[in-house]
């Protein structure tokens, strides 16, 4: 399975937003600066138009943790669709168990709601599955291994105090469920869907 194993600050510098979305001092004073030596004198630069659509696209697929080949899947997956493309790539993203996990309070970042998966400590509808890029549909509840929950109360306990403000998911307890799929507005993603769209339409 691949996944970036890199610095995650780092990545968060050279998009100058906060894709790991914990918040962290260092961080966000570090965000206005691009990683490197020259990074003061790079941000002077005049941006092209491939260069603003190679950004925001490289924006999206950081925030979701998804490598190029993957992300080019949900790309050509989303044009297919009669739906607004951009609608249809948010929700294909969102819909990711990895991220469904994260969005309902069971982890504290992707990062960490991807290793839960991975390590077998998630069910949907019951059935333990294993795989992070696996798609939550309509209806399908998410829960939690209760032994992790039985052997780690300070995690137990974080889940309990998470508020879902998100309408297209509801927790009761211990159990998360996607009501419907999300629409563009209901994500707040500081994304330009358009110029990713428009990169992958070259």
């Amino acid at each position: 399975m691949a996944r970036y194993t890199g610095p995650k600050h780092r990545l968060a510098r050279r998009e100058g937003i906060n894709i790991i979305e914990k918040s962290s001092r260092s961080l966000e004073k570090r965000l206005m600066t691009p990683p490197g030596m020259h990074g003061k004198k790079g941000s002077r630069r005049k941006v092209s138009e491939y260069g603003l659509q190679l950004r925001e696209k490289q924006k999206l697929k950081r925030t979701y943790g998804v490598l190029e080949k993957q992300f080019r899947r949900y790309i050509a997956l989303a044009q297919k669709k009669k739906q607004n493309t951009a609608e249809a790539l948010v929700q294909g993203l969102e819909t990711r168990l990895d991220n469904v996990v994260y969005r309902l309070g069971f982890a504290n970042s992707r990062p960490h709601a991807r290793q839960m998966v991975s390590h077998r400590h998630v069910l949907v509808n019951g059935a333990r599955v294993n795989i992070p890029s696996f798609t939550v549909s309509s209806g399908d509840t998410v829960s939690l291994d209760p032994r992790i929950l039985e052997n780690n109360a300070v995690l137990k306990a974080q889940i309990e105090e998470a508020e879902i403000t998100l309408p297209y998911l509801e927790k009761k307890a211990m159990i998360g469920k996607l009501n419907r799929l999300p629409n563009i507005d209901e994500v707040a993603n500081p994304i330009d869907y358009q110029l990713v769209i428009e990169y992958y339409s070259r």
